[in-house]
């Protein structure tokens, strides 16, 4: 026993002896800087270097993650351990699964070549041949091929009599129509959308964004009151009946209706996993996964391409690829809510549960003492409103700001779109090719994020994005047509304009695919930029709400394509990506800055900044560079010399009271 006391006083001599000797070294080097400020003193220049800024703001971050208590549990419970890594991984699935029912209506609606049904025909002879069907009850077009809408009214006579006298009176398809050149089943042929029904299909575009529309006003004001979990239920529970059930549709109706109930479903998981993956992870990780949770909607578009150019019925393209949602049942035991909106809803037990269920995955133990210091918030945080989007400034202005960067990036890329398909570019190819472009642009945006920080990444993007975008609706499709329209003929087309459209088709495609790129690069960011900027207790909500502006976008852009004013669409892109560039750099930098949990925080940390000296001092002080750095550097010192006496001494206090209980002579 004596020689385990001796032993201990051994060790807290050595840590004693080590802590002075540290300290002693870090005084004499300090003891320096007041000669080099003097001497530096006399240089006449004010100029702030970059690498004085960098400084700064990873000081004031660094000050920021000390004081959010949250972001210290969870650098206990792992940064992104076993736990954080299961639960990126478990938004995998969704998200090939939203890109699915997202984009499903481009393959329902194929191009067809119907024929009015004549079926009564074959009660006079059996044995007609198709052919022979269609050329004895169907009028003709001038060029020769068949009308579509038109037949032959029926009479009581022979076929000898038919073929004879022929037929001359018409009427419009009384018994439906046939598709003999059809080897797909869509909705077209499904439901006979032709012959002026065929404007049913615009229809389902307007429904399905309606369902965006008012799944972003809904859903995300139902995610900050219920929480990310219940509300990730509730989408994927929307999935399997309203995205799977399509299949069992018996009209045209019901198939919009369960459309515009699946829109809500994708656009409430999209909202609700975000804000989730927002609130667990920190830092790098945060913005990791969520670039991550989009490559895997890319891989969606394939999925969806490959399923659609292979399945013969678009009742089995429902059926499977709609089938992978019934595994995700699973989610109900293993997707953990959200501590963070736990503690905003007051309910502090539920997420000290959450977070030592965490550590315990990640095989961590959280301290008591460390987890004794959360704390139930304010009164103003748990009455925290949609007005306020209205009454707090920082928020209005980060609502319109990013709902004008949302605007831009939905009217640009469905702009794009709708170009690529007036150019009559195959179906599947408009589908794969960006589809497999998106997925280096998501994961270029890493590289971006770490070099040039939130905001600056996204104004990039966006600018390369709007710029392709322009370029397209420049170029003049009028030759494009006139190229490439007709047969080639000496009297209609000369050699030379049809090689000149053949290369301008050609470039616009391809400047078309690099605007998806950018502006899929640029998706990622904003997600990750506007819920960093919002707070936890109205992140759903705000994201909800700029997401409307997506669908102005997209509204905006089918409108305008029909317009006959060609410098409208110009006028438009132009204008709605100056404006949301020029706002964009209004806003400030989210990067290694603590995530904001209530409306108060943007008022703290402003009114921190205007009653810290030392940041007034280093702001509008009269030294130069070199002598601001060696203060902050100074006063970082100070900091780190405090924090390991104040640890030294709480190991010798520790030592010293387990020598006194294994001292012998105590006993």
């Amino acid at each position: 026993m004596r020689s385990l006391w001796k032993e201990q006083a051994a060790l807290t001599g050595n840590a004693s002896s080590q802590v002075a000797t540290e300290s002693n070294c870090k005084v004499k080097c300090r003891s320096h800087y007041p000669s080099m400020n003097l001497n530096q003193l006399e240089a006449p220049e004010h100029t702030q270097s970059p690498s004085l800024e960098m400084l700064l703001r990873r000081l004031r971050a660094t000050e920021a993650q000390q004081n959010d208590k949250f972001a210290n549990i969870l650098d206990v419970v792992g940064e992104f351990g076993t736990f954080q890594q299961r639960l990126v991984a478990l938004t995998f699935i969704p998200n090939i699964l939203l890109a699915f029912f997202m984009f499903a209506d481009i393959f329902m609606f194929t191009a067809q070549k119907p024929y009015c049904n004549t079926s009564w025909i074959l009660a006079v002879d059996p044995n007609l041949s198709e052919a022979q069907q269609l050329n004895l009850t169907l009028p003709r077009e001038p060029n020769g091929s068949f009308q579509t809408c038109l037949r032959y009214l029926p009479v009581a006579w022979d076929l000898e009599s038919i073929i004879q006298f022929g037929l001359n009176y018409t009427e419009s398809c009384q018994d439906g129509w046939i598709y003999p050149e059809t080897k797909k089943r869509s909705l077209v042929n499904e439901f006979d959308l032709v012959c002026g029904k065929d404007r049913d299909t615009e229809g389902v575009q307007t429904m399905f964004t309606a369902g965006l529309l008012i799944g972003s006003l809904i859903f995300g004001f139902v995610s900050d009151k219920l929480g990310r979990y219940p509300t990730i239920l509730m989408s994927l529970l929307g999935l399997a009946i309203f995205g799977f059930g399509t299949a069992f549709v018996n009209s045209f109706h019901q198939y919009l209706f369960f459309r515009f109930a699946v829109s809500q479903a994708l656009v409430c998981y999209a909202i609700s996993s975000v804000c989730l993956a927002t609130e667990w992870l920190m830092g790098q990780h945060r913005a990791h996964a969520i670039i991550l949770e989009h490559c895997f909607f890319s891989v969606g578009i394939l999925f969806l391409t490959g399923l659609a150019y292979s399945l013969p019925h678009w009742r089995l393209l429902f059926l499977v690829g709609g089938a992978p949602v019934f595994p995700l049942i699973s989610y109900i035991w293993i997707v953990p809510e959200s501590p963070r909106w736990l503690l905003m809803k007051g309910k502090l037990e539920e997420a000290k549960q959450v977070l030592c269920y965490a550590a315990s995955v990640n095989k961590k133990i959280i301290p008591l003492s460390l987890l004794d210091k959360l704390q139930l918030p304010g009164k103003k945080v748990t009455k925290a409103s949609v007005l306020d989007f209205y009454n707090n400034k920082h928020l209005r202005k980060v609502t319109l700001v990013m709902g004008c960067v949302w605007f831009t990036v939905g009217y640009s890329y469905f702009t794009l779109s709708l170009k690529l398909k007036n150019l009559g570019v195959d179906l599947h190819f408009t589908q794969v090719i960006p589809g497999i472009m998106e997925v280096p642009a998501r994961l270029c945006c890493i590289f971006l994020l770490e070099q040039m920080g939130r905001k600056w990444s996204l104004i990039a993007t966006l600018f390369q994005g709007s710029l392709m975008c322009l370029l397209v609706l420049i170029f003049p499709s009028v030759i494009l047509t006139s190229g490439l329209a007709g047969p080639e003929s000496a009297d209609q087309l000369t050699r030379w304009p049809r090689c000149l459209a053949t290369e301008l088709k050609s470039m616009i495609i391809v400047m078309a695919v690099l605007g998806e790129f950018s502006l899929a690069a640029s998706v990622s960011m904003f997600f990750i930029y506007t819920a960093e900027l919002l707070p936890t207790v109205l992140r759903a909500t705000g994201l909800g709400l700029v997401s409307l502006a997506w669908a102005g976008g997209a509204i905006s852009s089918l409108a305008v394509s029909h317009q006959k004013l060609t410098l409208l669409p110009i006028c438009l892109c132009c204008v709605s990506a100056t404006l949301a560039l020029f706002l964009c750099s209004l806003l400030p930098e989210t990067q290694d800055q603590a995530l904001p949990d209530n409306l108060e925080h943007w008022f703290l940390q402003t009114r921190n900044m205007a009653e810290d000296p030392f940041a007034k001092e280093v702001v509008s002080g009269d030294g130069t560079a070199e002598v601001m750095k060696n203060t902050i550097l100074s006063s970082t010192m100070l900091k780190s010399d405090l924090d390991i006496l104040s640890s030294a001494s709480w190991q010798n206090a520790s030592l010293h009271g387990r020598g006194k209980e294994t001292d012998p002579q105590n006993d």
